[in-house]
């Protein structure tokens, strides 16, 4: 597990790149002299920019040592994050981050292959879910300093501090991680097999549910807290989210190792997700019930990526980076949707209170569905798509 250490903290930096950028963009704003409406497409482009283009790069990385990929990765994230911290006007901005978005498209399915062909596959899920808890440090550790940074210093100095942290990752994988060898890259007709399997597009299409409902609704929890607590001192309530974010990446992964149905652990997990999310309105009206609630959607939201990508990697054993990054994109399309369509709602005259109760409806159809429709992972651990264990890697033992 020590060797997947660098790969959780290239993953910080992604979570830290993607969610600091909302907060900070009334200060980008004032700067560039541009509206928060129009520099916020930022976020828009970033998100498409990974969803769309992580199964074609996963695609073109088939075959290829993912040490190498990574770095590429990273090289290509880093160039998107310098290029944001020079830009002086939108349009250079815009395609900075979208540059941005195609690094991280392709590190973060790549990491998750890596991660998971360097231990034994009984302990998968925990490496799996170091990854992801990778990025929710980046959330609760790096985007409150990112904050502070922009207050003090200016945004552009929390751009810079991306880019360290890339570096510091960048240098551990390319001393510390082993060259493990991707699979050998399919034929065309085999890549486009893996794109229209029933199973994989149904577990996607689940993953895709999730972030809908967690990150739609985040995307306007100062206006719903507004609503129900009646303050715009909303820190530690984030705070709550963030923490609980933390806890359930990282402790995902056990369960995931434990339970012999990540089916069931999958719908679990929506449906906690869309249980809080419709008790906000209700129960969000005192502090302590706000903190509580948002700790637990922390939890489960943050919670959702680990089993999704061990039952991607069950499903289709010989082409494990491409289902991942199809879950990948998955959760970032996800994102860019439930921000949208939250916008388009609260912007047809919907109440903040409302919105938590649709996407929670969403979630937990989420997780009928996700029982009713999705099939379960084979009960035979067969490898991963990488040279991993069986295959001639060594076990990181403790």
């Amino acid at each position: 597990m020590r060797r997947a250490v660098p790969l959780t903290l290239g993953s910080a930096a992604l979570g830290l790149d993607a969610f600091v950028v909302a907060g900070i963009l009334p200060v980008i704003s004032a700067d560039l002299h541009a509206s928060v409406s129009a520099v916020g497409q930022m976020v828009t482009v970033f998100t498409l920019s990974y969803a769309l283009l992580a199964p074609l790069c996963a695609a073109a990385a088939a075959g290829r040592p993912l040490r190498t990929v990574l770095l590429l990765a990273l090289l290509v994230f880093t160039a998107g994050n310098v290029l944001t911290a020079v830009s002086s006007s939108l349009p250079l901005l815009l395609g900075a981050r979208a540059l941005a978005g195609v690094g991280a498209g392709l590190y973060s399915p790549m990491a998750a292959a890596a991660a998971a062909g360097l231990v034994a596959p009984e302990r998968r899920g925990r490496a799996l879910a170091m990854i992801t808890g990778g990025m929710s440090t980046g959330v609760v550790l790096g985007v409150p300093l990112g904050l502070v940074l922009a207050q003090h210093a200016g945004w552009r100095s929390t751009m810079w501090l991306v880019v360290a942290l890339t570096a510091l990752a960048f240098a551990g994988i390319a001393l510390y991680l082993p060259n493990v060898q991707a699979a050998a890259a399919p034929s065309v007709r085999a890549r486009l097999g893996a794109m229209a399997d029933r199973s994989v597009v149904a577990v996607a299409l689940v993953t895709l549910a999730g972030s809908i409902a967690s990150i739609g609704t985040y995307t306007y929890v100062s206006q719903l807290l507004g609503r129900t607590l009646h303050t715009s001192q909303i820190t530690p309530d984030l705070w709550a989210w963030g923490l609980g974010g933390l806890l359930g990446s990282f402790a995902i992964g056990q369960l995931v190792d434990r339970w012999r149905d990540t089916r069931a652990l999958v719908s679990t997990v929506l449906g906690i997700l869309g249980t809080v999310l419709a008790l906000l309105p209700l129960l969000g009206q005192q502090a302590l019930g706000a903190g509580l609630l948002l700790f637990v959607w922390g939890a489960v939201g943050w919670s959702q990526v680990a089993p999704q990508q061990h039952r991607m990697l069950k499903l289709r054993p010989d082409d494990g980076t491409g289902a991942v990054s199809l879950n990948s994109s998955a959760t970032y399309l996800g994102n860019a949707i439930g921000s949208a369509v939250g916008g388009v709602l609260l912007g047809c005259g919907l109440s903040p209170l409302g919105l938590p109760l649709i996407l929670g409806v969403l979630a937990l159809l989420g997780a009928v569905a996700n029982l009713v429709w999705t099939p379960a992972a084979p009960a035979k651990d067969t490898g991963v798509g990488v040279t991993g264990p069986a295959r001639g890697v060594p076990v990181d033992r403790p």
